[in-house]
């Protein structure tokens, strides 16, 4: 059973006080793991007009919003371009999940083209960003026993392993998982409660099959065919995209 994105996503989107260039859906949806009580994290980039920009009084580089529809939670961040250009140019994992994210709410040109500009940015020090998010998931698992903590320990892992190894960003633990014989059991455990326990009896499993998989992942990263920083060229097209895009808004 997949947990769909639902259809007023957009709706949410619209009420962004800055032109969007984009929005689409991250966290657990994107992971592959959602579950009936799952809140929707939506991800977006706008737009400052210049005038909030080079003036004495600037707009918000970044929105944040929450709340509830239809019995959902609502987690809406949304950067501005240049916040995420930067966040983009700077082995930032999440900003570049959330740009190739195929759960797309919201989409224009723009979003078009810094798409069509970032795999010159997937970097071998991307590996670091999933290195301390896993680390990050282990001690939240270690703290509560959750279920959830636990699938995104070996979302990560995963994710990470693979973009050294491919260049190419691959979320879907159930695409992943495919190697751990137990992954398909706990996402349908996920999927019946957002906050259940993890089964007692896999932890030391789980445990184990992480330390490998973190192994993997910085041994991929050593011998990745990636580079360390992303072309001059890339960063100088992604400067040109800013400044073209906020010119624009005169």
């Amino acid at each position: 059973m997949t947990i769909e994105v639902p259809d007023w996503s957009a709706e949410i989107v619209a009420t962004l006080p800055h032109q969007v260039i984009f929005a689409t859906v991250s966290g657990a949806h994107l992971y592959g793991f959602a579950s009936v009580d799952s809140d929707l994290d939506l991800r977006a980039a706008h737009l400052l007009p210049a005038a909030e920009v080079v003036g004495l009084r600037t707009g918000p580089e970044t929105l944040q919003s929450g709340g509830y529809r239809d019995g959902v939670e609502l987690d809406v961040v949304s950067h501005d371009l240049l916040k995420f250009a930067r966040l983009l140019n700077s082995r930032n994992g999440y900003v570049l999940e959330q740009l190739l994210s195929p759960l797309i709410v919201t989409t224009t040109p723009l979003h078009a083209a810094l798409t069509e500009l970032a795999p010159s940015f997937v970097t071998s020090n991307h590996a670091h960003h999933y290195l301390g998010f896993a680390a990050t998931q282990e001690r939240l698992f270690a703290k509560t026993g959750d279920l959830k903590p636990a699938l995104y320990l070996l979302r990560v892992l995963l994710t990470g392993q693979h973009l050294m190894r491919t260049g190419k960003l691959e979320t879907d633990l159930n695409v992943l998982g495919n190697g751990l014989d137990y992954v398909r059991d706990l996402i349908a455990l996920k999927r019946d409660a957002e906050h259940g326990p993890f089964p007692t009896a896999l932890t030391s499993r789980l445990l184990k099959d992480a330390a490998a998989l973190r192994d993997a992942l910085e041994a991929a990263r050593d011998s990745s065919a990636l580079p360390a920083t992303p072309p001059a060229s890339a960063v100088s097209a992604l400067h040109e995209l800013v400044v073209n895009a906020r010119l624009a808004t005169v």
